[in-house]
């Protein structure tokens, strides 16, 4: 069961049990580029019924968990390479196949459908942009932690890195989230959130599918790294100093 203060931030409440981001999710309550906000402050911006969606969270996390994984307890190297690993790697995958999808799409339907063009333009912007910052965590972030873990296994010090405090990148890292957030917000809009038009044909409706599971893994990803790892990263390198 989750802990809940009136200070628990809705990424905190995720971090202690995924199954609460079905709640956030299904009444569009980001949990991830913006989990540090509390439920009240989430609720009041979205206009719902704090108690409401309290009840839900209830519901939802009385049932006994199913296999999950608890990734809070993770060692943070361990956690790393399982982003990379599962999340990076998916990423990496499904870029070329839904740029080809979209490019398809718009050919064939773009003259009734003038918002696939918008679709495809924020997708391939967010192609380019998360295959650098991916980069940039794969080159830099993430061997620096796996180094203070290193580190705090030998109970030795660590070097200073050239960016100075590991929430440099960290931040960093963040803001290129909040992007990725924004962009996928815009999609799911133009979407009608991922509803193929009736006049949609198999590729249409596949791409619509796939652009929606590529949203969830977005959003499971982000959640990791900014509730979970990232202010453990920062923890641990105050621990080292």
């Amino acid at each position: 069961m989750i802990t809940m203060t009136p200070e628990t931030t809705i990424g905190e409440m995720v971090a202690q049990d995924y199954r609460a981001a079905s709640v956030f999710g299904k009444h569009g309550i980001d949990f991830c580029c913006k989990g540090h906000r509390t439920l009240q402050e989430a609720c009041e911006r979205k206009g719902f019924s704090q108690e409401q969606i309290q009840s839900e969270l209830k519901n939802v996390l009385q049932e006994p968990p199913a296999n999950a994984i608890d990734f809070k307890t993770w060692p943070l190297d361990l956690l790393t390479t399982y982003i990379e690993k599962t999340h990076h790697r998916y990423v990496e995958k499904q870029i070329p196949v839904l740029l080809q999808f979209l490019e398809k799409l718009c050919k064939v339907h773009g003259g009734r459908h003038p918002e696939l063009h918008d679709i495809y333009d924020l997708f391939r912007f967010s192609a380019g942009d998360l295959t650098q910052h991916m980069k940039k965590e794969e080159l830099i972030l993430f061997p620096f932690i796996q180094k203070m873990v290193k580190a705090q296994n030998e109970n030795q010090r660590i070097e200073q890195p050239p960016f100075g405090s590991v929430e440099n990148p960290i931040a960093m890292m963040k803001d290129e989230h909040t992007t990725e957030g924004d962009r996928f917000a815009t999609i799911a809009t133009l979407t009608d959130g991922f509803a193929p038009p009736e006049d949609a044909c198999t590729t249409y409706r596949v791409t619509y599918q796939l652009l929606e599971e590529f949203e969830q893994d977005l959003h499971k990803h982000i959640h990791l790294e900014n509730n979970i790892l990232f202010p453990k990263a920062i923890a641990l390198q105050l621990e080292l100093q």
